[in-house]
Formats: structure tokens, C-alpha cells, sequence
């Protein structure tokens, strides 16, 4: 028998409530989530390779390694260079890999996969996905690793969400953003890597705290200084009172990538919770090594806003 599948593998549905998710098991990629069936994330197609990282788990590092070099424990190593423009390895190595479905329930799934090594990255991890649907608060997500091989190994996690208010322009939305600092200016999206460029968001173009609506500014930036322990950001369509919001705990994810879409036509806000910034492997700020038999957890929520109320 001919089994057919498209580009993201066999979507796995979830539902609690009011709620519901389609999660696909290539990226272990959220493919959609909403409340009432309204949009909190920008959905994917089941048959179109996701655009712009939507959706997809990025492991073992997040965001770029300049060059796709880096040295560690005193061996020069070399990662594919996958943002020409830039000349830098993005996003880890298993946005494209199709995981294992483990466990499948209506609330619950778990995708498991086993990255092997490669030139640029000879360490074995065993790495987890976990969607945890909620009718109270929404969709839980729990990303993991362990170090199944013998030597310590690099490591930093996030994952691609693109909220959203119902597909509600960007442009009108109100984006709350509880950090203080961020790395490089509004004339520098995606490029500073080098933590002295870090500087203060009060007073600036990159500071999203409202109420003031998003309009025309533009953003692809790390963001830190946020709060010790629960934070969360929003993204709410003031002329609806709707919106989404994702949280996590600042001792998990000191550092949080935002980006305004523009590749997405300015319809969802990437809110990219991370536990390193941007070359973390060079620069080894906040940078985890994972020890033989060691593991690591990163955990964030993401639920629905309505008329100021968070649900």
C-alpha cells in the first residue's frame, strides 16, 4: 500500500475547550492555534513548506552562528550557512527533520527526535517536543534534551511562533514587550550578534510597551532584561479587544527574538522565547553545556487575550 503525505508529515490535532492545535511532526512545527476559531498563531498550510521558520522548534542552537563557525572545548568546528544574505547558520538543525509522533492524545502529544551528529555538530542529543492543550489557560509547550553521546555538548533552544490577533494588521495591534534592553538599534534588524551592542529600549523605537499601536516600526531584534520571573508578552487588535499572548519564566528564556513579519505580509509577530542570545556559541553568554546523560528543559505558554483579559 502507497502511503501519501505532504512536506510537514501526518498533522496531529488537539483540542481542550474552546481551543484547538494542529501540531506537524517535520520541525515539530505549531501549525495553528485558536480560541473560538479565532487565529492566536499565523496557521500553516498541511501542503506548503512553512515560510520563514513558522511554527518550528529550533534546536540545538537558536537563532545565527556568524559564519557557521565556532570553537568549542578547543576544536574549530563548521555548520552549513543556511541565510545567505547574511553568511550565518540560522536556527539550529532539525527544522526540517521529521520527528517521531511518541505519544498522541486529545490534549497531548510528544515528538521525539534522535539527532545523530554531523561534522559541524558531533554530538548526540535525544530531543522532545511536548503540546500540552488546556481548556483554562491555553496551549503549554515543553521543549527538551539530553545529551545521549559521551563528550559535554553546545546547546540553546527556542521555537518559531508567529501570534497573532485573528490576522489582524500588525500595523494597528498594540505589542507589549517587558524588556529593558536589546541588541543594536532600529536601523539594525537581524544583524548584531555582538553583545556590546546591547543598549537601553526606553525612549526608542524598540521599546513596544504601549499603548501606542506597532504602526510602521519594524523590529528583528533579541531583546533580555526581562523580568526574573514570569513574564509574558501580548499582541492585542485594539478595535477587538482580541489578541494572543506567550509566557515563560525569565530564569528559563533570559532572551526573546521579535520579529514583525514582514516576510509573513505584517499579519503575526515572531516571539521567539530563547535561553541564549544570538552566537551564543561563540560568545558563550548564557550558553548551556550539556553534560553526558545531562538534560535540559525549556517551557512557555501561549492562550488568547480578550477584551483585556488574559486566558
Amino acid at each position: 500500500m502507497t502511503v501519501t503525505f505532504g512536506p510537514n508529515g501526518r498533522p496531529v490535532e488537539l483540542a481542550a475547550g474552546d481551543y484547538r492545535a494542529t501540531v506537524f511532526p517535520v520541525g515539530a512545527a505549531l501549525a495553528a492555534l485558536t480560541r473560538n476559531g479565532k487565529d492566536l498563531v499565523l496557521p500553516l498550510a498541511p501542503d506548503t513548506i512553512p515560510h520563514a521558520f513558522s511554527g518550528k522548534v529550533l534546536m540545538p542552537w537558536p537563532n545565527r552562528i556568524t559564519g557557521g563557525r565556532y570553537s568549542f572545548a578547543g576544536t574549530e568546528y563548521q555548520v552549513p550557512v543556511n541565510e545567505p544574505d547574511t553568511a550565518m547558520a540560522l536556527h539550529g538543525l532539525v527544522c526540517w527533520e521529521a520527528w517521531e509522533v511518541a505519544e498522541a492524545s486529545d490534549t497531548h502529544v510528544v515528538l521525539a527526535h534522535r539527532l545523530m551528529g554531523q561534522p559541524g555538530y558531533p554530538f548526540q542529543l535525544e530531543l522532545e517536543a511536548v503540546y500540552t492543550l488546556d481548556a483554562g489557560t491555553g496551549l503549554g509547550v515543553e521543549l527538551s534534551a539530553r545529551n545521549a553521546g559521551t563528550e559535554p555538548a553546545p546547546y540553546g533552544v527556542s521555537a518559531h511562533p508567529y501570534l497573532t490577533a485573528d490576522r489582524a494588521p500588525v500595523d494597528r495591534c498594540v505589542l507589549d514587550v517587558p524588556a529593558a534592553r536589546v541588541l543594536g538599534g532600529p536601523e539594525q534588524p537581524g544583524r548584531p550578534l555582538d553583545l556590546a551592542e546591547l543598549r537601553d529600549t526606553a525612549g526608542t523605537a524598540l521599546s513596544f510597551r504601549g499603548p501606542e499601536p506597532v504602526g510602521a516600526r519594524a523590529a528583528d531584534h533579541a531583546f533580555t532584561g526581562l523580568p526574573d520571573g514570569a513574564w509574558q508578552v501580548t499582541l492585542t487588535d485594539p478595535e477587538t479587544g482580541f489578541g494572543s499572548l506567550l509566557s515563560a519564566q525569565g530564569r528559563d528564556a533570559r532572551w526573546l527574538q521579535v520579529y514583525t513579519g514582514e516576510k509573513m505580509g505584517r499579519l503575526g509577530v515572531a516571539v521567539e522565547p530563547m535561553t541564549c542570545p544570538p552566537d551564543a556559541f561563540n560568545s558563550g553568554a548564557d550558553l548551556v553545556v550539556l553534560a553526558p546523560g545531562q538534560e535540559h528543559r525549556l517551557a512557555f505558554r501561549i492562550g488568547a487575550v480578550q477584551a483585556g483579559l488574559q486566558q
